[in-house]
């Protein structure tokens, strides 16, 4: 495929590394000579030194008829007016990297829509989706995460004094916008239906956002429903982003932050938690803090080393779990190495797991796979509903889709997302996750384009 990448900062250069890889036709728009310079002479990519956000340039780079445009600096606006004028010149699909959470907030006008953007992709964002996953799922069996985190899918065994053993699912009461796509009984998947009886030790998994899945769980186990306790290290867009994905009553969270005027920001922002103007460095704070007694530590800084010494230092005082964001592409593959043996829970880039969502939709197809079950019999499949679709307008139960498939998320324009029931309706534009077995995704995707 054909691939104008504007801008060649980590993400940028790391996306032009693995996509030239991969086969593709890369072109890179950078402006910076010495950046240029490099990329020309180590990887097999066109490089055009101009503004990615001037008509001229993007023409010259070959946006008109390119099936991507990838505009990754770190300058918001650049990038939105990047993605902007490419898709008026006539590139297929558009992906902005913004790291402002003002682009997310739809309440007074859509910017995704209103300039012509396909995707937003906000680090920050993904990064805290990352770490904050392990917090949020207790038992650390399976999870996943959809539409940029707004749909779980988690993995729950059982319990042997559950309630709903032996009771059909038809007669559960389950919360709305919760769903069980599969069960696991010994090394059997099943695909469940209406009828189906759970057992105990069965291991299901369930789907629904972030705010019902934890009360769902409570249903099928008998987990501790104790407070986690998460200590996170800067005040930062990661952070924040972190807070909002924790705000459960059932988390209670403390930020260390050595600015005292992102202190006071916090602080007003975030009302209900607890905010100390510090350093993580400092082993007389972290002991007078009692950070030893913290179930989670999060070190959220743009600092590596200040990352890693902290996770390191509160790890020997007693916190059960540290995890870390890691910014320089040199320390990655060597902490990556030794994780294991430093004891770190999770180690999160926002690089990579920027590169990883774009390369999501860097597909001919007209669906892309975005996670598989066990040995890969069964997919989770992301489309959009096209104008023309003989489901758009439709109600869910109306859809007669095989019976091993199932809506799990559906992301309206607007950028929201839900698990959607049997009254929902389907309206072109919306982007879907589907669970299906393998065999049947073309089958299936030909209903929504």
């Amino acid at each position: 495929m054909k691939i104008v990448i504007v801008g060649a900062g980590d993400v940028g250069h790391f996306l032009c590394q693995v996509l030239s890889e991969d086969g593709h036709n890369v072109t890179l728009i950078e402006q910076n000579d010495e950046i240029a310079d490099e990329i020309g002479d180590n990887l097999d990519v066109v490089v055009i030194r101009g503004n990615g956000a001037s008509a001229k340039c993007l023409l010259k780079a070959g946006a008109a008829d390119a099936d991507f445009l990838l505009a990754m600096t770190a300058h918001d606006q650049l990038n939105i007016v990047a993605c902007s004028l490419a898709a008026k010149l006539g590139a297929k699909t558009t992906i902005a990297r913004v790291h402002d959470a003002v682009y997310a907030d739809n309440s007074v006008i859509n910017y995704k829509k209103h300039f012509n953007i396909d995707v937003l992709i906000n680090p920050e964002a993904l990064t805290a989706v990352e770490l904050a996953k392990h917090a949020r799922n207790p038992e650390r069996m399976a999870i996943e995460d959809f539409a940029r985190g707004q749909v779980e899918l988690q993995e729950v065994r059982v319990a042997e004094d559950s309630r709903v053993i032996g009771v059909p699912l038809k007669n559960l009461k389950l919360p709305p916008g919760i769903k069980i796509a599969y069960l696991e009984r010994g090394c059997e998947l099943v695909v469940p239906t209406a009828n189906t009886e759970l057992n105990a030790g069965d291991n299901i998994t369930i789907i629904g956002t972030p705010d019902t899945i934890l009360s769902a769980r409570r249903l099928f186990s008998n987990e501790d429903a104790s407070i986690v306790r998460v200590v996170l290290y800067g005040a930062t867009e990661t952070s924040t982003a972190i807070i909002r994905r924790l705000s459960s009553k059932r988390f209670k969270i403390r930020v260390i932050e050595p600015d005292l005027e992102k202190c006071r920001a916090f602080a007003e922002t975030f009302p209900y938690v607890t905010v100390i103007n510090g350093s993580a460095t400092s082993l007389r704070l972290l002991e007078e803090e009692q950070i030893g007694s913290a179930d989670y530590f999060m070190a959220c800084t743009k600092d590596d080393e200040e990352n890693v010494m902290t996770c390191l230092q509160t790890k020997k005082l007693g916190v059960k779990h540290v995890e870390l964001v890691i910014n320089k592409p040199d320390y990655e593959q060597v902490l990556q190495n030794i994780s294991g043996f430093l004891d770190i829970g999770a180690i999160a880039s926002p690089r990579k797991v920027t590169a990883m969502e774009i390369k999501k939709y860097l597909t001919d197809k007209n669906f892309m796979v975005v996670g598989r079950l066990r040995d890969g019999k069964v997919e989770f499949i992301e489309l959009k509903v096209g104008p023309n679709s003989e489901a758009a307008g439709k109600l869910v139960r109306d859809l007669h889709l095989p019976a091993e498939c199932m809506i799990a998320a559906l992301m309206n324009d607007d950028g929201t997302a839900r698990v959607p029931g049997a009254d929902d309706v389907i309206h072109a534009s919306d982007r879907l996750i589907i669970i299906l077995n393998r065999d049947k995704s073309a089958d299936v995707a030909k209903i929504f384009i």
